[in-house]
């Protein structure tokens, strides 16, 4: 497949990622990070919706995943705690089931979680305590189903990722009116999910990889910098693969979220996701070793990305449960 990015594609990306580096989703985090959990930035959400990216999937937008997935790796690269693919999703999930508060997801006065229903609770949803409601959608027997999950419990979890809270929907404690969705409806929002939560962790690890290349060309070992060490040039080389692969897998994975069939579509966002998750740990794992000692420390960057990626990876289907999706029953 011959693909690249549009010129407006890129500006995008340009964009996003300068707003994010004016204002340094991280600089916000050590502010408060030893007292109280991160909450979302009221700021990311204003820019979110001024500039349309909260309606991008929606009829009145027309937008592209692959248009939502440069902003995803670039709210990855920043350790942003904005979920705002998440928003993004349960706006366009609205909007597909005919709901009236699709026009306030779209505007940023709503913040819209989409919480999978698995059993009796959900699946785990990124900073579910800043949302104002939950588009909740499950399959029955019956059908494919969306309720609109307003002040439900919250199962707060416990994870390794210091940047976002995450907790799931107790389903049982909540009283759902559920509406019937077009069929297939739940498989694409699965594949979207996952698809942008790998996009989230290739963003952290093109961070990464860009923190381990800067730090081995100023760390000096025997008089040299340790960039010049053939056995660090060769990490820095793997970790450059691992995210240029991983990135060329998932623009693919985009695409098919845009226009390929539903069985298709499926399969290629679960092979885009596995590869691009295992790498993007990889290359949070190369980079602790190339960091050596400074790299463990609390005041170095590097643990949040670490964390991060490590949490993109288990949520949204492992890497096995995505390799397991590819094999024929």
């Amino acid at each position: 497949m011959d693909f690249g990015l549009t010129g407006e594609q890129e500006q995008l990306a340009d964009a996003e990622r300068a707003w994010l580096d004016r204002n340094d989703p991280i600089a916000r985090l050590r502010q408060s990070v030893d007292t109280a959990p991160t909450s979302v930035d009221p700021a990311a959400v204003a820019h979110a919706a001024e500039s349309g990216l909260l309606a991008l999937l929606t009829t009145d937008v027309g937008g592209t995943y692959v248009d939502l997935a440069v902003c995803s790796e670039a709210h990855g690269y920043a350790a942003s705690s904005l979920p705002l693919a998440d928003l993004t999703i349960g706006a366009w999930l609205l909007e597909r089931a005919g709901r009236p508060e699709a026009a306030g997801a779209a505007e940023g006065e709503l913040l819209v979680g989409v919480a999978r229903a698995a059993d009796q609770v959900s699946c785990p949803v990124p900073m579910a305590a800043d949302m104002d409601v939950f588009a909740v959608v499950r399959r029955t027997a019956d059908g494919e189903f969306v309720a609109l999950g307003r002040d439900p419990k919250l199962v707060t979890m416990t994870t390794l990722d210091l940047t976002r809270s995450w907790a799931r929907l107790d389903l049982d404690a909540s009283v759902l009116d559920w509406k019937a969705l077009p069929t297939g409806t739940l498989q694409h929002v699965r594949d979207a999910l996952a698809v942008h939560r790998a996009f989230d962790a290739l963003g952290g690890a093109a961070r990464l990889l860009e923190m381990t290349v800067t730090y081995a060309k100023q760390r000096e070992q025997f008089g040299a910098p340790i960039g010049s060490f053939q056995a660090v040039k060769h990490h820095c080389a793997d970790m450059a693969v691992g995210v240029e692969a991983g990135r060329t897998a998932l623009w693919a994975a985009a695409v098919a979220l845009d226009e390929a069939p539903a069985e298709h579509r499926s399969r290629v966002a679960s092979a885009a996701v596995a590869y691009a998750k295992s790498a993007a740990s990889r290359v949070a794992s190369t980079a602790l070793q190339v960091h050596g000692g400074i790299g463990f420390t609390w005041e170095h960057d590097l643990h949040l990305f670490l964390r991060r990626i490590k949490v993109d990876e288990a949520v949204d289907g492992t890497v096995a449960e995505h390799r397991a999706a590819l094999v024929p029953v």
